[in-house]
């Protein structure tokens, strides 16, 4: 049996992306929805939701007693699979910027700053965009030619290396829209609500071993 822990720290989307966690399963995987940072320690592989501000989901996540310090042994030192999806993904940055600096958990080296797409263009970015893949990265194998996924968000991961994105986006300017290293992956979308290639990508995930 193969379990995926789910962190429970408040997020706004975390019953949509139990649900699709769940439709993605393949035989014999739990998916377990926890706040209890000893159920980190019996995971397979890891899902870190977020939704909203960055300083908010970091303040929510370092209120649980000893989450940072489970999270860190199971994803850093132990190296289990790890999925952080949009905030989640943010959070694996050194800093945050909305609304002066925030600490983020420094996994992967850069800054999350505001979005600055062209001229004209609406933020929050809302909606499907295209995804330009980087590579061929075993999470987002299969997606088929011109994959789109759903977007919602003010804010964008600047990594100090882009050889750790693994998927771009353009929105009158390129964001990294996916961003990965070694056992780490992060999406800026929401694969929860991205349909077809949303759950493909969980699906990746839950049968990835990097």
């Amino acid at each position: 049996m193969s379990r995926t822990a789910l962190i429970d720290y408040g997020s706004g989307n975390l019953h949509s992306c139990a649900r699709a966690l769940a439709a993605a399963a393949v035989a014999d995987h739990t998916i377990e929805v926890t706040a209890d940072p000893a159920a980190l320690a019996r995971a397979d592989r890891i899902v870190l939701p977020g939704v909203g501000h960055f300083a908010d989901c970091a303040g929510a996540l370092r209120a649980i007693h000893g989450m940072v310090e489970a999270l860190e042994a199971a994803v850093i030192t132990r190296q289990r699979p790890f999925l952080g999806i949009c905030v989640g993904m943010q959070l694996m940055a050194d800093i945050g910027l909305e609304d002066g600096e925030t600490r983020g958990l420094g996994w992967i080296h850069g800054l999350v700053e505001a979005f600055q797409p062209a001229p004209g263009l609406p933020v929050p970015h809302v909606g499907w965009n295209e995804l330009a893949l980087t590579g061929d990265h075993p999470v987002l194998a299969g997606l088929g030619p011109q994959p789109h996924a759903y977007f919602t968000h003010s804010y964008a991961f600047r990594p100090e290396d882009e050889a750790h994105v693994a998927a771009w986006c353009d929105y009158g300017a390129p964001f990294a829209a996916a961003l990965s290293r070694n056992n780490l992956f992060g999406t800026q979308f929401h694969p929860e609500k991205s349909q077809k290639v949303g759950l493909t990508i969980l699906s990746n995930f839950l049968k990835w071993s990097p």
